[in-house]
């Protein structure tokens, strides 16, 4: 079996099932072995009932009072069931599983596994697994991998299927040179794929992981020394000079620049105002007033009698761009088109002639912006908002379009420099580390889930003056796998706990485009007053409106992540409010949303969260979109990342040849793995 294999060479994987991968990104016998557990369970021996608290996840051994019964809510199937041992007795709930009222039968005796939660003060365990004790005796800890999955297809078909691949599997020779391998005591490649997926015990899969990232982050650093090869300064044929109008604007503004804003605009008009073509990234905290720049450095283009584009993540976020830029602009005579995607036939015919033909000063749009049909006229200046979200691909697709334009990207992500500087070493880097006087501070709290009540009371009020709220859930749906809230039963949940006049609506990320859109703008528009969805919302819209985001199961994303959900609010003139469900009584857990509890500045969040995490937190937490790994996070490997890019800045040019001349494969995995260049 060879690592470019169709996933279909694997016993027991037809046609059907091969799809059903393929939702997952996993279209060959690499793809699979490089779906990484996303955590592990450890099988514990079980304990008495009265022993069980709120926040376990445990084991029971007990029999059934009785079979369990079947309640119908809506388009939700619960079922429950009491059981008891010889300490005392025990509520057990699972979802949507009629047929367990045929299969339990009363007076057995079962291992139920699962987390306890508290309802309507009573413990209950939701959604347990249910265990023979011979069977379950097997499992006893023995770490088994759980991994991300899609509907139809489950834990045990992925673990089967990878078991399969790493015994059939012709391993490739390990691509980091010996010295590199020795120096930063890495286990074999080789053995660090199979303990990841099937570990020997948790220190064997740590350090299998450890050798993972260390590979994930030194094709990155790699791929950017060959980047850098290339890429050395430009001369751009897009010269230009200082134009009044951009004083002007800024005099128009309603507010001061904040020294900040002006110290980076500074640095930008050197760029332009140079022979050589800018490649800048302007990193900022959320609301730092990074767009008021780009908007600047539109205008200067334009009036030196170029094409600019601005090129954004989502259609909605283009569509109010659109109408931001219009009003700023007025009184500049620039003219502003849209390109999306879901413009029809005609309307693309007629925008694509207004480019072609310079009818068009700026054009804003997404993906669109790419297509081969668009023509550009001495397109001059590239902006990309919300970097991380455009690949490689694209963004050279835009810059090949025009020769070598100027370059400004744009990220909200807090890293700190250091870290900036390893990941953006193909770019210079501007800083904008100060919020206009006017923001209103966000007013933040950390809850447990006892609190929701109070929280939906404080929902209908914020509603009932007017304001908006985003509630942010991990999970799209009911799943056996993990403990977490889910976007859609949250809804429904809402939906019965507030007052009847308050539209609640989802949104999560495996709707139809066209449906995410459709629930986008009429959320900005004001229509849906809370919207429940998972972290899809983190980029992609601006609604000055909404006042309240609170976050359940805060403990499962980053700080970072948390950072830049909390930056949905606080953008209008409104006092807005954040709010933390934690469901977890971890302190560690506490102590880490504490941070966001105390500020809102991203940068000291990201210095903080970096001094606080150990290496043990290393699964269901994701820092940050800002870089596309698969096990890395450059926040929580911070060390492994400074490693990698120090082993790779070590190699002589001859060894980084050798590399890719001995493994020809690696310049498309970086492409793939790191998209984000």
């Amino acid at each position: 079996m060879e690592f470019n294999d169709k996933i279909h060479v694997i016993k027991g994987i037809g046609e059907k099932t091969e799809k059903v991968f393929q939702k997952l990104g996993i279209e060959n016998v690499q793809d699979l072995i490089e779906h990484y557990p996303r955590g592990y369970e450890e099988f514990e021996r079980p304990v008495p009932i009265t022993s069980v608290r709120e926040g376990m996840v445990t084991a029971i051994e007990a029999s059934l009072f009785k079979s369990p019964t079947v309640k119908k809510v809506r388009n939700l199937q619960i079922i429950n069931a009491s059981v008891k041992d010889s300490s005392g007795t025990m509520f057990l709930t699972w979802f949507n599983m009629p047929f367990l009222q045929r299969s339990l039968h009363s007076g057995s005796y079962y291992i139920f596994r699962g987390k306890v939660t508290r309802k309507n003060g009573v413990l209950v365990m939701e959604q347990p697994g249910i265990y023979q004790k011979d069977s379950y005796f097997k499992l006893y800890k023995v770490l088994q991998p759980v991994y991300p999955l899609t509907e139809g297809l489950t834990n045990s078909a992925i673990t089967k299927a990878v078991r399969q691949a790493l015994e059939g599997l012709a391993f490739a020779k390990d691509y980091i040179p010996k010295q590199v391998v020795k120096q930063y005591a890495l286990m074999d490649r080789t053995k660090a794929i199979k303990e990841i997926h099937f570990p020997k015990d948790r220190e064997s899969m740590m350090k299998a992981r450890a050798r993972l990232v260390f590979d994930e982050f030194f094709l990155y650093a790699l791929a950017l020394r060959k980047l850098k090869e290339h890429k050395t300064v430009i001369s751009t044929e897009y010269t230009m000079k200082e134009k009044p109008e951009c004083g002007r604007l800024i005099d128009s503004f309603p507010y001061p620049l904040t020294k900040a804003q002006l110290r980076v605009w500074e640095e930008i008009k050197k760029d332009l105002l140079s022979d050589y073509s800018m490649n800048r990234l302007i990193q900022g905290d959320v609301g730092s007033g990074k767009t008021i720049l780009a908007i600047l450095s539109l205008l200067m283009a334009v009036k030196n009698g170029y094409q600019a584009c601005l090129m954004v993540p989502t259609e909605v976020l283009a569509k109010q761009h659109l109408r931001s830029l219009e009003s700023l602009l007025s009184e500049f005579d620039v003219r502003i088109c849209l390109l999306v995607g879901s413009m029809t036939a005609k309307e693309k015919r007629e925008t694509y002639h207004k480019i072609k033909s310079h009818e068009a000063d700026i054009i804003i749009g997404t993906h669109a912006l790419i297509q081969e049909k668009v023509e550009y006229d001495r397109l001059a200046l590239v902006v990309t908002d919300e970097q991380h979200r455009f690949g490689v691909k694209q963004r050279e697709a835009l810059m090949n379009k025009s020769g070598q334009p100027h370059v400004l990207v744009m990220s909200a992500t807090p890293i700190p420099r250091t870290l900036a500087i390893i990941l953006y070493g193909d770019l210079d880097i501007s800083i904008v580390d100060e919020l206009p006087a006017k923001r209103l501070p966000i007013k933040n709290c950390v809850v447990d889930t006892n609190y929701r009540p109070s929280a939906y009371r404080f929902i209908d009020k914020q509603v009932a003056a007017g304001r908006q709220v985003y509630v942010i859930c991990p999970m799209v749906e009911e799943s056996e796998e993990i403990e977490a809230e889910n976007v859609i039963e949250y809804t429904q949940r809402l939906q019965e706990a507030l007052s009847q006049e308050v539209m609640v609506e989802f949104l999560h990320g495996k709707m139809k485009p066209k449906d995410k859109n459709a629930v986008m703008e009429r959320f900005a528009d004001g229509e849906i007053h809370v919207l429940v969805s998972t972290t899809v919302v983190e980029v992609g819209v601006n609604v000055p409106n909404a006042t309240v985001m609170m976050v359940e199961n805060a403990e499962r994303f980053g700080l970072a992540q948390l950072h830049q959900l909390r930056g949905r609010v606080g953008r209008g003139e409104y006092q807005s409010f954040c709010i933390f469900v934690c469901g977890s009584s971890s302190k560690e857990a506490w102590d880490r949303l504490e941070i966001l509890n105390k500020s809102n500045d991203g940068f000291f969040i990201a210095g903080e969260d970096l001094r606080l995490r150990g290496p043990g937190d290393i699964f269901g937490i994701r820092q940050s979109g800002e870089m596309d790994f698969r096990l890395g996070d450059i926040f929580t490997d911070a060390n492994v990342l400074k490693e990698a890019a120090e082993a790779v800045k070590s190699l002589k040019d001859n060894e980084v040849t050798r590399i890719f001349e001995a493994n020809p494969y690696l310049e498309a995995k970086i492409l793939y793995q790191n998209n984000t260049l």
